[in-house]
């Protein structure tokens, strides 16, 4: 069940950063993610406060979330975007995460199917992610789901110095040809 998360979410949802942080650490994956920079606790209450942090619960375990908003980070004007959608019509989501007690499951691609189904119910003919050039199963995983990366960019991103950002976009259908 997706829903929108809730101050009591928190805590979940940093857990989930730390299981990430702690994988990164332990050399099971690489997000380019650094512990006490990005993403905090902070990270997760500011979106929770600004009703833009949506979670998958699982019978009460949070197993995923992310930020879905309209804001495109200043790095997204340095590349030509295929799809043209204006800044209040595209959809982009932030801070991706999957519990690394739940992998392996589909929650991450359930995640974006959920997020590509409320972009095409407003109306946004596009959607926007951005990653971590280092991330590559993020990077596969929006592969198959369809998304084309528009370009990367050399940049500080959420604090993180000497990122390469990766731009992605899909664009999507009106909501009655998705279902």
């Amino acid at each position: 069940m997706f829903r929108p998360a809730v101050d009591k979410d928190v805590e979940a949802i940093a857990s989930i950063y730390n299981e990430i942080f702690d994988a990164e650490e332990k050399g099971l994956l690489t997000t380019g993610w650094i512990r006490g920079i990005y993403p905090t606790r902070k990270t997760a209450q500011e979106a929770i406060d600004a009703r833009e942090m949506i979670v998958e619960d699982i019978q009460g375990t949070i197993v995923a979330s992310g930020r879905i908003n309209t804001n495109q980070m200043p790095e997204y004007a340095m590349v030509s975007w295929k799809y043209d959608a204006g800044d209040m019509e595209v959809l982009v989501l932030h801070t991706l995460t999957v519990s690394r007690k739940a992998e392996g499951r589909g929650y991450g691609t359930e995640f974006i199917r959920y997020y590509e189904k409320m972009a095409a119910e407003r109306g946004a003919p596009a959607v926007r992610i951005d990653t971590n050039a280092k991330n590559r199963n993020a990077r596969r995983l929006y592969a198959y789901l369809g998304y084309r990366e528009a370009g990367v960019v050399q940049t500080v991103f959420n604090g993180i110095p000497n990122v390469s950002l990766v731009l992605l976009e899909k664009k999507i259908l009106p909501f009655d040809q998705n279902r």
